[in-house]
């Protein structure tokens, strides 16, 4: 049963977000890398066609010198050597690179020197590189593929390592929470590694164990207390008896009263605790169950009780399998916080299996709707007083029979419970 929840934003699974960022660091890591390999490549593709270009030069120029004729490759002042190169000042050789594309010929860098003074004609020489591009351009193939096998089989391997720091972490929160919701002994256990995760594990349980101690002795003790007082209650009931009529008289049995109620919820609630009680299950006519309890409480309260469609021209309420004096309790209870906390009309609503309890004072504090009620806690003050035991009660008995007991605020004011009897 989960009488108090809140609703939680749908989120994105920890395992999807960290394989994402494994596999975004991957690809720019994998882009970091191919820049670097190609701009470095393409350098040195240029620094060895400009030595080549180079020494091609130099080795036409030498056989200009000596026999006045052109090496192969070589030519004076071609027509598409880079200006750059037309006029060089001195002797000295010199590079241009010339990115022109034409025919066969791709990118190339070309060498130039003057065969003499300043009016002499320049000797050139172009180095293609080309086909040194073309193996850049598949080296650039290959890795981009290389790199995107790469990714393939790295991202199932990052989301498979993700899963399971996923489920451990899962493991964890499922323990906190079925801790929150009451299972005291739920533990995580010992998980694997020695790591952050397995110290969070560690951290829950002793907390669990911390909590279920101190849970036990706060029982133990109310349960003492309310033993204990149960024998000098019953002799002041019975002393009170002896007193002459009178106002006196009444004020002390109305105090007495209320203090035996009192030490009955306490002994009530130790044994729910305890987990001793045990529902007594029989059909019964729901809606007369429900007015029997109205009844009991003494209190002006409106009861509806709607007709089951399905049962005939004649018409009755709904049949359900359930401990009829443990209903009665549950009803009352909640009767009578509304009576004492709210304000009038208080009404009860009886529906298939449903039974809603409404009045229109000024509603369930948002503390108690939040975290449930709370023992010898009233929440707000204009809730009125009380020792906050009545829908500690009605929530656990509801929890005995497999009830779903809800706490909520109508929208336009007032307090609205509502129990749902299970199929």
């Amino acid at each position: 049963m989960r009488p108090f929840h809140r609703l939680r934003p749908a989120r994105a699974s920890l395992r999807w977000k960290i394989a994402a960022l494994a596999a975004a660091t991957a690809c720019l890591v994998v882009a970091a890398v191919g820049l670097l390999v190609h701009g470095w490549t393409a350098q040195d593709i240029r620094d060895r066609a400009q030595a080549r270009a180079l020494n091609t030069v130099y080795s036409a120029m030498d056989v200009y010198r000596r026999t006045g004729t052109l090496a192969d490759g070589a030519e004076l002042d071609p027509a598409a050597l880079p200006a750059a190169l037309r006029h060089p000042a001195d002797a000295d050789r010199h590079t241009a690179y010339d990115g022109r594309v034409e025919g066969n010929l791709g990118p190339s860098v070309w060498a130039a020197q003057r065969t003499g003074g300043p009016a002499s004609p320049v000797l050139a020489v172009q180095a293609n590189m080309g086909p040194d591009l073309y193996g850049l351009h598949r080296l650039d193939v290959i890795m981009t593929v290389a790199s995107l096998v790469a990714l393939a089989v790295a991202t199932p391997l990052a989301v498979y390592g993700a899963g399971l720091l996923a489920r451990r972490l899962r493991r964890v929160s499922r323990t906190a929470g079925r801790i929150s919701a009451g299972d005291l002994d739920a533990r995580t256990g010992p998980t694997k590694g020695r790591d952050e995760v397995a110290d969070i594990a560690a951290t829950v349980d002793l907390m669990a164990d911390s909590l279920g101690r101190r849970l036990r002795a706060e029982r133990q003790f109310t349960a003492d207390v309310a033993h204990e007082l149960r024998t000098p209650v019953g002799g002041l009931l019975a002393t009170v008896d002896l007193l002459p009529p009178g106002e006196t008289e009444d004020l002390l049995r109305a105090r007495v009263r209320d203090l035996r109620g009192l030490v009955e919820d306490l002994l009530e609630i130790s044994r729910l605790d305890a987990g001793a009680e045990h529902p007594v299950r029989a059909r019964v006519p729901l809606g007369a169950v429900v007015s029997e309890a109205v009844a009991r409480t003494g209190l002006d309260t409106e009861v509806t009780v709607a007709q089951d469609p399905g049962a005939g021209a004649a018409g009755s309420t709904q049949t359900v399998e359930t401990d009829p004096r443990r209903l009665e309790r549950i009803v009352g209870n909640l009767v009578v916080n509304a009576h004492r906390h709210g304000d009038t009309p208080v009404q009860v609503t009886v529906e298939s299996r449903t039974v809603l309890v409404r009045d229109h004072g000024p509603g369930f504090p948002q503390d108690l709707l939040l975290h449930g009620p709370r023992r010898f806690h009233t929440g707000a003050t204009e809730r009125g007083t009380g020792h906050g035991l009545g829908l500690t009660i009605a929530l656990g008995q509801a929890r005995l029979l497999g009830a779903e007991l809800r706490l909520d605020n109508a929208l336009d004011g007032g307090a609205v419970a509502t129990l749902r009897l299970p199929d």
